[in-house]
């Protein structure tokens, strides 16, 4: 016979399990609450209203913001040329600019037309070239003017005139080098600038203007 004192005292097998089972409740409530604190500004939305020209990077990739610089910085490049001095001691004028396409040559997808508006814009506010309109642009215009010259009346209707031409046109290309390694990312943009004389096609000033960003992101996200 044990003694009295060494006498172990076995629990039934539904005990062990209701135990068990409120173990179980008390972990899985417990992670309820973390998730429920983890999500809970998942289910709604905030907007934020932010000035134009304000920057802001949220995924690093190419942005509005970039698109501004660069073209500022770019024809702040253009402007500072003595082609434009060479061109009115040659003519007597402000010489006539035309922004062509630039290229996107990058894994990104760029709205490269944002881009060369903002050169666009940029020549324009400068007041020292002048600017004509892109080829869809013009074609465009031509069929309202010839629309307008075949139908109105003739106290209103106006002359199809000559168009201005452009002396040069702007065109470039916009490339990009990533590097990345674990959670870390290095992108590099370049974009290259060219002005081609349209008469002779040769070049007359080419500029180029470089971005870098540092990408770092968590390892574990939700």
């Amino acid at each position: 016979m044990p003694r009295e004192g060494h006498r172990r005292e076995v629990q039934p097998a539904a005990v062990r399990h209701l135990g068990q089972q409120k173990k179980y409740r008390v972990w899985a409530a417990s992670m309820l609450c973390v998730c429920a604190v983890i999500f809970s500004g998942c289910g709604s939305r905030s907007v934020t209203r932010l000035e134009p020209e304000e920057a802001m990077d949220l995924s690093g990739r190419w942005n509005d913001g970039d698109s501004r610089r660069v073209a500022q910085s770019m024809i702040e490049q253009i402007l500072s040329g003595r082609w434009i001095s060479r061109h009115r001691e040659k003519t007597g004028r402000d010489p006539v600019v035309i922004v062509g396409e630039v290229r996107n040559l990058t894994l990104e997808h760029i709205n490269s037309g944002t881009f060369t508006k903002d050169l666009e814009q940029a020549l324009i506010n400068s007041g020292m070239v002048g600017v004509v309109a892109t080829a869809d642009e013009r074609e465009e215009l031509r069929e309202e003017r010839e629309d307008a010259h075949k139908w109105a009346s003739l106290r209103r209707s106006r002359e199809v005139t000559g168009e201005t031409g452009a002396d040069y046109i702007l065109k470039g290309v916009m490339s990009s080098i990533i590097d990345e390694e674990g959670g870390r990312r290095i992108v590099f943009y370049q974009v290259d600038l060219s002005l081609i004389d349209i008469e002779d096609n040769t070049i007359i000033w080419g500029g180029q203007k470089r971005i870098r960003k540092y990408i770092r992101r968590p390892l574990f996200t939700f």
